[in-house]
């Protein structure tokens, strides 16, 4: 039986998820991340596969193996594309952006204290709602080229990882 167009929506929303969700988890296994935060990630895996599974459950295996098979390797690719995208595209930033303290001090960078800050706001007033600031800057938002060429290795590892699965829905969907 196959899947309405909202149902299958749902479900590549949820599969983009999981693979986001994945890739951030062994990303943080690679670093000294808390263990309450790994537990929390691992968590939620794990609601979002028990959803992936109730949502393809009217499906036949074969079916089931074959669509989720094709979304996660979409999902994985979209990453991938991201990643390189997010390399190459400079962030425009209004120069009027600020950063706010509980005592309303304006900062042009965010404080070395985080937790000082309250808000982020435009210094700049406007005398109506439908007028935008115009005024941005460029600013590098990428990291060193070791740092990008790391992660679109750890990708394509995952991606690999992934095609190397028999069954999706053995070796990866059992809960």
């Amino acid at each position: 039986m196959p899947l309405d167009k909202e149902l299958k929506g749902v479900l590549r929303l949820g599969v983009k998820m999981l693979v986001f969700q994945e890739v951030r988890l062994l990303r943080m296994e690679q670093t000294l991340t808390p263990e309450i935060v790994l537990g929390g990630i691992s968590r939620s895996i794990r609601e979002t596969k028990r959803e992936i599974v109730r949502l393809t459950r009217r499906l036949s295996d074969k079916e089931r193996t074959s669509l989720l098979r094709k979304m996660i390797q979409q999902a994985v690719d979209e990453e991938i594309d991201r990643a390189i995208q997010l390399r190459k595209n400079k962030c425009l930033r209004c120069i009027h952006g600020r950063f706010y303290d509980r005592s309303e001090t304006s900062y042009s960078h965010l404080p070395l204290d985080e937790k000082l800050t309250k808000a982020f706001g435009c210094d700049q007033l406007r005398p109506a709602l439908r007028k935008t600031c115009r005024r941005f800057v460029e600013t590098s938002t990428a990291h060193s080229l070791e740092e990008y060429l790391d992660e679109i290795t750890f990708l394509y590892e995952f991606r690999e990882m992934v095609d190397r699965m028999e069954e999706i829905w053995k070796d990866y969907l059992t809960i």
